[in-house]
């Protein structure tokens, strides 16, 4: 039958002890969370200690060049904010010199209601009986006796209409000057950012340059005065010349017509020795003045022209402009009617997704003895 009695392997029993053995140490070292996490690998950590040296030793080079670019940048932005400042105060001493040029208190619609010499320059407060600016207190006119009341108001509503007419007209220019402004602003500030970037690059060239280029203007400057100076004096020396052969040879004194011709060109004459124009001069200064007078006309007939074609062109970019917008609103409603309408597609095919992932794919759920078979061996 069966032999029970056999004699034990020693080999093979201590063998089963050793792995039972390795076994068990295995374990207590995974499972240990302290050793595993901590470990007892020097060299790891040694390599670790010195990454995390080298790390910051490159964030401390970072930094410093962060902030040697922070000191560029800063002095890179007081230059430019000192041209900035030079430019704000050229253009404020421009705008101050076009007010005191144009825009003087004497040039103003309003300026005779308030005008200090008003009263010198006013007209006497009558002339005669029939004044048409005498007033009630004259005993020349007599109330209801207004017969201009129609004509008056008339004038008046027009001249309202006109003034409504040109503050519209000053309040669009003003914003279309404001819009004009503000786009020159983004334009000048991108070209300062722009500009930023070659400044640095570009300050000591240029102050090479500036040094060499004054030296050179300099020395040609000196040379073109020295030259100036002797061609003054070589003139001067020909013209006094000149003048006195003039006076010696010349028929100043004669009744020669040709004496009053000016040097300066045929059409031009000294004053002092004219003896006026010829009825043929009279009649060619007649027919030019004619031709001007037709070319002026003509050029007017060409601007009115031109204005009535500008407000046709104008006329019709508006009517495009409009038929456009209309085109975009009704694409935009048509695209947004087929997004509602794919957006309610997908709601629907996600919901139907959700149902089956609920009632057919996940239908077996794990147990909690599912999850205990994990973590019982080292292998």
């Amino acid at each position: 039958m069966y032999k029970l009695d056999l004699p034990v392997d020693m080999h093979e029993s201590a063998a089963i002890e050793r792995r039972k053995i390795r076994e068990e140490q295995r374990q207590s070292r995974i499972f240990n969370a302290r050793v595993r996490t901590i470990g007892v690998d020097v060299n790891s950590l040694e390599q670790q200690v010195n990454e995390r040296k080298w790390i910051e030793e490159q964030e401390n080079r970072r930094e410093e060049a962060f902030a040697q670019d922070m000191n560029r940048n800063d002095k890179v932005s007081l230059l430019l904010q000192k041209r900035q400042d030079k430019d704000i105060r050229e253009l404020n001493s421009a705008v101050n010199e076009f007010r005191q040029s144009h825009q003087r208190p004497e040039d103003r619609r309003e300026f005779d209601i308030y005008d200090p010499e008003g009263k010198k320059k006013d007209k006497p407060a009558r002339v005669s009986d029939d004044d048409p600016r005498c007033g009630v207190s004259s005993m020349q006119k007599f109330l209801g006796e207004d017969l201009n009341e129609d004509a008056r108001k008339k004038l008046q509503q027009e001249q309202h209409r006109e003034w409504m007419k040109q503050q519209m007209k000053e309040k669009s220019q003003e914003e279309a000057n404001l819009k004009q402004s503000n786009r020159l602003c983004d334009l000048k500030t991108i070209e300062m950012d722009q500009r930023l970037k070659e400044l640095a690059q570009a300050e000591q060239e240029c102050r090479t340059a500036i040094d060499i280029a004054t030296k050179d203007y300099n020395l040609a400057l000196a040379r073109e005065r020295k030259a100036k100076e002797d061609n003054e004096r070589q003139q001067t020396l020909e013209d006094n010349l000149t003048e006195i052969a003039n006076q010696v040879n010349g028929d100043v004194l004669t009744e020669n017509p040709s004496v009053a011709s000016s040097a300066f060109g045929s059409h031009r004459v000294i004053t002092d020795r004219w003896k006026g124009m010829s009825p043929a001069e009279v009649d060619s200064v007649r027919f030019i003045q004619q031709q001007q007078i037709e070319e002026k006309r003509r050029l007017e007939e060409e601007e009115r022209q031109k204005e009535e074609a500008w407000s046709k062109q104008t006329l019709d970019n508006s009517k495009a402009a409009k038929m456009l917008e209309h085109q975009q609103e009704r694409l935009r409603k048509d695209l947004m009617m087929r997004q509602a309408e794919e957006n309610l597609r997908l709601s629907a095919e996600q919901k139907s997704r959700a149902e089956r992932l609920t009632k057919e794919v996940y239908t077996n759920e794990p147990t909690a003895a599912y999850f205990t078979q994990f973590n019982t061996s080292s292998r």
